[in-house]
C-alpha cells in the first residue's frame, strides 16, 4: 500500500492496490474511538469528489450514509415503524407487496444505488407475469412510500420509486345487474337470513364488509335512517400464540366519508324490521352460546360474518336466482349504476357510496353518465338552434339592383 500527501481539505486519501480510496472523520464514538467514513474510486479525483460531497452533506445535517444497507433491509425496518400509523387491513397488504414483490425483485439492490431503470424493469417483468396494471400501481405505491421515509431519513438522495412510469390503468366497466335481473336476485334471496343484506348492498352500494359490520345500535327508525360506522375484516393473527394465521375483527371507519348515513324507505324499514324479528328468534333459539356483538348480520352465534364465507354464500344465492356466479363487490358497481340509471346526481351517488372523492366516483363510473351529457348537448343545441326561425338576410338596394 502506497500513500501521498493529502491536499487541502481532502481528509485521508491513498491508494491501496489500483483502488484509491479516502476516509472522512466523524469525531468520537460513545466509547472513545475515533469513527470514519470510507470511500473508494478508480481514480484520485474520483475519491476526491466522493469526500467533498460526502463532507457537504454532513455539513447539511445529513445522516451518514450506508452503503451496505440493502433496499430488502430497508423495507423490513420501514415495516417494522408502521403498525400504529396504519391501519391493521393497509398493513397486511404493505407487508404482502414488500414480501411477494419488492424484496424478490430489488431486495439485493443497495440502497444508495437503486435506479429508476432498475425499478421500470422490476414493473415490466410483473407485468409480462401476467399482473394488472392496477397491481402494479399498487406495487409501485408501496415502494414510492417507503422510499419516501428512506429520503426523508437521508439515506437516498431522490425518490426513485416516484420517478419509476406508472403503468397506464385501463377504466374496466365492470358487470352490473339490470333492474330485471335485481328483482329475481332480491326474490330469490328474500327468505334467506341474509337476503336483507343483500338487499342494504345493492340499494346502497356497500362494500362487503360494510355490509357485513352494521350495527343495530346504528339504525334509528324515526328518523329513518341507517349510519355505516363499522366493517368486518379478516386479518392477519400478530399474536406469536395464536393458532390460526389470520383473524375476524370487527373495525371502526376511519375516514369521514367513509363513515355515512343512509336514509331509509318504508319498504326498507319493514324489510329490516321482519329480519329484527328472525335475528331475535336466532339468538333465543342459540341461548348460552349465543355472544353478542351488536351486528345486525352476525353468525348463528352472534360472532362477525367471514367475508369471504359470505363472498362463497352470495354466489351460491346468485346462481339459484339462475344468474350464475356473481362477487359481492359486484353488487356496489351495481348499486352505483342502478343510482346513476335512475338520474341521481353524481355527487349524491358518491356520498352514498363513500367514495373518498367525487373525482373517484366519477372515473369509475362515468362513462355511464354518456346518456346525461347527450341530454345536456341536445337541451342546449335546442335552445340555441332548434327553436329559432331562420331569417332571410337583408339585401341592400345597390345589391338589389345588380341582381336584377
Amino acid at each position: 500500500m502506497s500513500t501521498q500527501k493529502r491536499g487541502q481539505n481532502e481528509d485521508s486519501i491513498y491508494k491501496d492496490g489500483d483502488r484509491w480510496r479516502g476516509a472522512v472523520s466523524l469525531g468520537y464514538g460513545p466509547d472513545g474511538k475515533r469513527t470514519r467514513k470510507k470511500v473508494s474510486g478508480k481514480t484520485r479525483a474520483e475519491v476526491v469528489e466522493k469526500v467533498r460531497k460526502l463532507k457537504e452533506a454532513l455539513a447539511k445535517g445529513a445522516p451518514v450514509p450506508d452503503d451496505r444497507l440493502t433496499v430488502g433491509t430497508f423495507l423490513d425496518r420501514w415495516l417494522l415503524h408502521l403498525p400504529g400509523h396504519i391501519s391493521d387491513g393497509t398493513l397486511d397488504d404493505y407487508e404482502d407487496t414488500v414480501r411477494l414483490h419488492l424484496k424478490p425483485g430489488l431486495g439485493r439492490h443497495k440502497l444508495t444505488k437503486l435506479t429508476v431503470a432498475q425499478v421500470d424493469a422490476l414493473w415490466q417483468a410483473k407485468r409480462k407475469a401476467g399482473y394488472k396494471a392496477n397491481s402494479v400501481r399498487n406495487m409501485r405505491a408501496v415502494l414510492r412510500k417507503a422510499l419516501g421515509q428512506a429520503e426523508r431519513e437521508g439515506l437516498i438522495m431522490r425518490n426513485v420509486a416516484a420517478l419509476s412510469m406508472p403503468p397506464r390503468v385501463p377504466v374496466e366497466e365492470g358487470r352490473t345487474l339490470t333492474v330485471e335481473e335485481g328483482k329475481r336476485l332480491l326474490d330469490a334471496v328474500a327468505d334467506h337470513r341474509m337476503g336483507v343484506l343483500v338487499l342494504l348492498a345493492l340499494v346502497f352500494g356497500l362494500r362487503r364488509g360494510e355490509a357485513l359490520g352494521l350495527m343495530w345500535n346504528a339504525l334509528d327508525l324515526d328518523a329513518r335512517t341507517l349510519r355505516v360506522t363499522h366493517s368486518v375484516k379478516r386479518l392477519k393473527n400478530r399474536d406469536p400464540n395464536a393458532t390460526t394465521k389470520t383473524r375476524i375483527v370487527v373495525s371502526e371507519l376511519k375516514t369521514r366519508r367513509s363513515r355515512r348515513v343512509l336514509c331509509l324507505t318504508p319498504e326498507l324499514i319493514e324489510a329490516i324490521k321482519r329480519h329484527k324479528a328472525t335475528h331475535n328468534k336466532e339468538r333465543l333459539r342459540t341461548g348460552e352460546d349465543w355472544t353478542e356483538h351488536g351486528l345486525m348480520f352476525p353468525t348463528v352465534f352472534g360472532n362477525p360474518s367471514d367475508p369471504d364465507t359470505f363472498s362463497h354464500l352470495f354466489s351460491r344465492l346468485a346462481k339459484k336466482a339462475g344468474l350464475g356466479h356473481w362477487h359481492p363487490h359486484e353488487l356496489r358497481h351495481s348499486g352505483a349504476s342502478l343510482m346513476l340509471a335512475q338520474g341521481t346526481p353524481l355527487h349524491v351517488v358518491s356520498e352514498v357510496l363513500g367514495h373518498a372523492s367525487i373525482a373517484i366516483t366519477k372515473d369509475v363510473y362515468g362513462h355511464l353518465l354518456e346518456g346525461d351529457r347527450r341530454a345536456a348537448t341536445e337541451a342546449i343545441s335546442s335552445a340555441l338552434l332548434g327553436k329559432q326561425t331562420p331569417v332571410a338576410p337583408k339585401v341592400a338596394p345597390e345589391d338589389a339592383d345588380d341582381t336584377g
